[in-house]
């Protein structure tokens, strides 16, 4: 794995927004072609097998945590520990996740997180980076097959959905939002999948009945929602979901995976796991330098880095319902650029990576994406 200096397209803005990426540029440089990352062909099978295995261990996860009812440990109300049950012992179709590694190409990834119910930074791994290989890097290859894995696991989500509408909802006011759902929105459309989009502000609740709608007051029978669950439960209509008036994506057994308590259940059952670092809810259990984290959080806010050599702690709002607490794991560092891997499973699947790089060691939503290419 290794930092390459590029020079960027004279014409990469208009070959971003050609493919609908037009929030490259938002809070500064967040697409950034001056560098790139270089693997080779045995890096990118570690990567794919470190993706797999992950996977795997957290399904594994998910079913003990289920037989064992330990739903209070990851602060899901009470009200909806049912519904992650059944949820799970139902198999309820998942579409995606991003796992977050730290690596230097050498020895084995270490997963940081999982974004399992809302990964963005989708559209910039799966076309724009691969539009920019084949300008760029002719010749080369890149770990990118997301764009047809995502096709082929919407072909396998569709019958589940029973011919129903499928509606694509994110919040107003955020481009990056709405950039990562109308390109799922448009791979569920190239799968064959009826679909319409509605920002989660125009939701309605039938009362009579008992139905979310539109703003026509079309019942939505189906929703794939880049929000997340626990914000879900906390809106005036949360309460509704319990009943389940429409299929959701991700489904509510994702509450477990994209909650920070996971590495904690992770490395107690998987404590030998080569990908996993040391976890736990009470850092007494810790010796040397960790990182501290909100279960539920996001973009990097409210991360406590505690090293020897001092600490650094991220601002935000996040951390009332607990903690979890990870040794610390240095990321690939170049020339004070440090890189977070994100590597993505679709469906069952690995399927490809994306590269977050900033020059603070707590990634954030201002961090750069850099394209990467193997040889």
């Amino acid at each position: 794995m290794r930092r390459v200096s590029a020079t960027p397209r004279p014409n990469w803005r208009e070959r971003c927004e050609k493919v609908g990426f037009d929030y490259h540029t938002i809070d500064g440089t967040y697409w950034d072609e001056s560098a790139c990352y270089e693997f080779d062909a045995d890096q990118i099978d570690v990567l794919e097998s470190a993706t797999a295995e992950l996977h795997r261990i957290c399904l594994e996860a998910c079913e003990y945590i289920v037989s064992n009812n330990r739903f209070a440990e990851f602060a899901i109300p009470p009200q909806f520990h049912q519904l992650v049950a059944t949820s799970w012992r139902r198999r309820d179709p998942t579409l995606f996740g991003r796992f977050d590694l730290a690596w230097t190409g050498a020895g084995e990834p270490k997963l940081l997180e999982y974004n399992a119910d809302t990964p963005t930074s989708l559209l910039e791994a799966s076309v724009v980076q691969w539009d920019w290989m084949q300008e760029a890097k002719p010749g080369c290859d890149q770990f990118n097959s997301l764009h047809e894995k995502l096709i082929a696991a919407w072909q396998s989500i569709a019958p589940s959905l029973q011919g129903s509408m499928l509606y694509f909802a994110c919040v107003k006011d955020s481009d990056e939002d709405l950039g990562n759902l109308e390109y799922l929105r448009d791979t569920a459309i190239q799968a064959k999948i009826a679909t319409m989009q509605v920002f989660v502000e125009d939701i309605g609740w039938d009362a009579k009945a008992r139905r979310f709608v539109d703003l026509e007051r079309r019942p939505i029978e189906a929703l794939f929602k880049l929000y997340p669950w626990e914000w879900l439960t906390t809106e005036s209509f949360g309460a509704h979901l319990v009943s389940e008036p429409c299929r959701l994506l991700e489904p509510a057994w994702k509450m477990l995976l994209s909650n920070k308590a996971i590495l904690a259940v992770l490395w107690e059952m998987f404590p030998t796991s080569p990908y996993l670092l040391p976890a736990y809810r009470d850092p007494a259990h810790l010796t040397g330098d960790y990182v501290r984290k909100p279960i539920l959080s996001r973009e990097g806010a409210n991360v406590a880095l505690r090293r020897n050599a001092g600490a650094m702690i991220t601002q935000g709002t996040y951390g009332k319902e607990g903690y979890v607490y990870q040794a610390f794991t240095p990321l690939c560092e170049t020339d004070g650029n440090y890189a977070v891997i994100g590597s993505w499973i679709i469906g069952d699947q690995p399927a490809g990576i994306g590269i977050r790089e900033d020059r603070s060691a707590v990634t954030s939503n201002a961090s750069r994406f850099l394209p990467h290419y193997f040889i």
